[in-house]
């Protein structure tokens, strides 16, 4: 870290004692204990992965710097709960049983560090590995955290990302092996990782700067889908811009550029650089979201994880298990939405998500 950015840190940090005083406190578990058993809810337009739409021998694709497809979208309306509004939730949901948790979690740094790549990556992504051992289920069993890559959306036209109204996943199972293999080096270590633990994919998501009232995210809790035979998982690829690798530059993270109008539907320009979930509509998809979800929040949506239910992995890239555990959730179906709600004038929503391979396999004593 050099100096300037040194003494940059040292400036937010200062200026950070009064950014922590703006935000109401909340409860050391962030999902609060309602008075009465009603939980609250709303409804939600959301966008499927329309199956009629895929041609016949033709994999779909979408663009990772921007939200276009090759797909068409039908829409669904659905009603959502608001997690703030079970009892129990903190122990209804969590990463394990339906895919996804939330926890009170406040960061050091102010929003306009987030405008800082070097500040994210320097200071956000300890946090971030930090906030995994402490509130995964078995956090205390994690023996190394790699973070891969992250995205901070605005909806802002003049933003290169936008919250994405598409419900999905982010990686398939054998695409996150192809982020072990292409993150850890060297590959005898990532083979190892790979064949004698558990390992998750976990994408780490905050509001920044503000509540996230307008276009929350949803999820669907992993228990509502087609878990025996996977009918609403549509494997889609995803698309990057070859522009970083051919100026010898292959790391993705926070350099979106987005693309002009006319450039959406073509694919020159584009390589395949990994794989995700669209997701199909299925009338048992149970909705969920945190209302007003702000920045001293986070939510993990786990997008992959070697030990869960039916895993389709072979052991050698699962932990060693054939089949995952019964019951352990494999992944997580999100999307932004637009809650009928939400008060005119509402400012446009700003977050991030890191994702993040978590492991628990590894002698950190060799």
């Amino acid at each position: 870290m050099n100096g300037s950015t040194t003494k940059r840190l040292v400036l937010i940090a200062n200026r950070h004692i009064q950014h922590l005083n703006t935000f109401q406190p909340l409860s050391r578990s962030l999902i609060t204990t309602p008075t009465h058993h009603n939980p609250k809810m709303t409804t939600g337009v959301f966008r499927y992965l329309d199956p009629t739409s895929l041609p016949p021998n033709e994999k779909p694709w979408s663009k990772v710097d921007v939200d276009y497809s090759s797909f068409t979208r039908t829409s669904v309306r659905k009603p959502v709960t608001d997690i703030r509004s079970i009892p129990d939730a903190s122990k209804e949901f969590t990463t394990d049983t339906s895919g996804f948790s939330v926890h009170h979690a406040p960061s050091s740094l102010p929003a306009e560090a987030f405008e800082d790549q070097n500040i994210i990556r320097s200071t956000y992504y300890s946090e971030v590995s930090d906030l995994l051992r402490k509130f995964l289920p078995d956090g205390d069993k994690i023996s190394h955290v790699e973070i891969f890559d992250h995205t901070i959306r605005k909806r802002d036209p003049t933003a290169a990302r936008q919250p994405v109204q598409q419900v999905h996943v982010d990686q398939t199972p054998s695409a996150a092996v192809a982020r072990v293999k292409r993150h850890i080096e060297p590959a005898s270590r990532a083979e190892k990782l790979i064949k004698t633990g558990r390992w998750q994919l976990i994408n780490v998501w905050r509001p920044i700067s503000h509540p996230a009232i307008d276009f929350p995210l949803a999820v669907i809790d992993w228990r509502s889908t087609d878990t025996k035979t996977k009918s609403d998982l549509m494997k889609v690829d995803l698309l990057y811009p070859i522009a970083n690798r051919l100026s010898g530059d292959n790391d993705d993270r926070g350099k979106e550029v987005r693309p002009s109008e006319e450039s959406l539907p073509l694919t020159e320009g584009y390589e395949v650089k990994g794989e995700t979930y669209g997701i199909a509509p299925n009338e048992g998809h149970k909705f969920y979201y945190c209302k007003g979800m702000t920045p001293a929040e986070v939510m993990f949506i786990k997008c992959f994880d070697a030990w869960s239910q039916g895993q389709e992995l072979a052991p050698e890239l699962a932990g060693g298990l054939q089949g995952g555990k019964e019951g352990i959730a494999g992944l997580t179906p999100h999307t932004a939405f637009e809650d009928p709600d939400t008060p005119a004038g509402t400012r446009g929503r700003e977050s991030i998500e890191v994702r993040c391979l978590v492991f628990y396999g590894e002698d950190e004593s060799e």
